[in-house]
C-alpha cells in the first residue's frame, strides 16, 4: 500500500478573521504524500485494496485533461505496479499538458473521448464498450468518488479531533464531503465549497454517495435520501465561490492566493482549495460564522493544478 505521512494542523491569521473573532485551522493533507496528495490518498486507499483483493491487474478511470484524480491514480498504479488506463474528456492535444505528460510517464495509457460521449461514461452501454475494448479492469469513477472512497474519508475524519465548530472542504465530485458528513459528529457544521457552477446537483451526488456507503457498511441507520439531512446533521454546499466554474479562475482569486502564500507560506491550489479559502474569508467578512468559533479547513492537495493554470493563463497571471 502507499505510504502515508501524518500531517499537522496549522493556524493561519487574516484581518477578516480577527475582525470576526474567528480562528482558522488548516489540516495540511497536501503534505501526506509526494504525489498522491490530499484527499486522493484516502479516496484511492480502499479502491486500490479492492482491486488487489479481486486480483485485478488494470485500473481504469476517468478525468479531464488537468485532473488531480488522473494525476494521482496514475502515480498510485505505477507505484503498485498495476496497469492503468485513463479515459480523458476531450480531444488529444500535443504536446501533452503537464498533468497528462506526468500520467503518461507513470505508464497510464491515455484514451480520449468527445464530451458528448464522456457524459455517458456511467451508462451500461459505454461500460460494456470499455470492457470489450480494454479487457478486464477495476473501475474507479471520475474523481475517485464511490462508497469505498467515502470509507477512506470517514477513516481520515477520525484524525481531525474535536477542536472546531465548522469543518470546510472543497467539493468536486462529492466523495470527500460525503465522508466528512458521515465521519464527523452531528453537532459540527460542515460546509463544502463547490468548484463548479451550481450546488443542487452536488447535494444529490453527496446524498447518493452517503446512501451507497450505508449500503456498503450494512448500517441500520435509515439512509433514504429524503432523511439524510436529519440523519447526518448540519451540512451544506456553498456554490457562490466557483470563480467562473470548474477549472476557471479570476484575477481576484489569483491575487488573493498570492497574498495568502506570502503571509502564511502555505500554497493553495486555484481549482479547489483556493476557492474554498476565498469563500471562508468572504463569509467571515459577511458575518456568516458565529463569533468566537473555530473553523477547520481541509487542504486537499492538488497543487499540480497550478501547472495547468500557468499553461492556460500565463499571460494573465499576476
Amino acid at each position: 500500500m502507499l505510504t502515508y505521512t501524518p500531517t499537522p494542523i496549522q493556524e493561519i491569521e487574516h484581518p477578516a478573521l480577527a475582525e470576526a473573532k474567528l480562528r482558522l485551522l488548516i489540516k495540511r493533507e497536501d503534505l501526506n504524500h509526494p504525489v498522491v496528495t490530499g484527499n486522493k490518498w484516502w479516496k484511492l486507499k480502499y479502491n486500490l485494496k479492492e482491486a488487489e483483493r479481486l486480483r485485478k491487474k488494470t485500473i481504469l478511470t476517468f478525468g479531464g485533461a488537468f485532473s488531480n484524480h488522473i494525476y494521482a491514480t496514475a502515480a498510485a498504479a505505477h507505484k503498485l505496479e498495476m496497469n492503468c488506463i485513463g479515459i480523458i474528456r476531450g480531444e488529444e492535444n500535443l504536446p501533452l499538458n503537464p498533468t497528462l505528460a506526468f500520467a503518461s510517464q507513470m505508464n497510464m495509457k491515455l484514451y480520449y473521448v468527445d464530451r458528448e460521449t464522456y457524459r455517458t461514461k456511467n451508462s451500461n452501454a459505454f461500460l460494456s464498450h470499455l470492457k470489450n475494448t480494454y479487457g478486464d479492469f477495476y473501475l474507479i469513477p471520475e474523481g475517485g468518488s464511490n462508497s469505498l472512497a467515502v470509507k477512506g474519508i470517514v477513516e481520515f475524519s477520525k484524525l481531525l479531533g474535536n477542536d472546531f465548530d465548522y469543518l470546510c472542504c472543497p467539493v468536486g465530485t462529492g466523495g470527500t464531503l460525503a465522508g466528512l458528513i458521515e465521519g464527523v459528529p452531528n453537532e459540527k457544521q460542515i460546509i463544502g465549497f463547490s468548484s463548479l457552477k451550481g450546488g443542487d446537483f452536488l447535494k444529490e451526488e453527496v446524498e447518493s454517495l452517503l446512501a451507497d456507503y450505508r449500503a456498503l457498511t450494512n448500517s441500520s441507520v435509515e439512509a433514504e435520501k429524503n432523511h439524510l439531512k436529519s440523519v447526518y446533521g448540519k451540512w451544506e454546499v456553498e456554490a457562490s465561490y466557483h470563480h467562473g466554474g470548474y477549472g476557471k479562475v479570476t484575477k481576484d482569486l489569483l491575487f488573493f492566493l498570492k497574498e495568502i502564500e506570502e503571509n502564511t507560506s502555505i500554497r493553495f491550489d486555484p481549482i479547489y482549495t483556493g476557492k474554498m479559502l476565498f469563500g471562508i474569508i468572504d463569509r467571515a467578512k459577511k458575518g456568516m460564522f458565529n463569533p468566537g468559533s473555530t473553523i477547520l479547513a481541509i487542504h486537499t492537495g492538488g497543487l499540480q493544478g497550478w501547472m495547468g493554470i500557468n499553461e492556460r493563463y500565463a499571460k494573465n497571471l499576476p
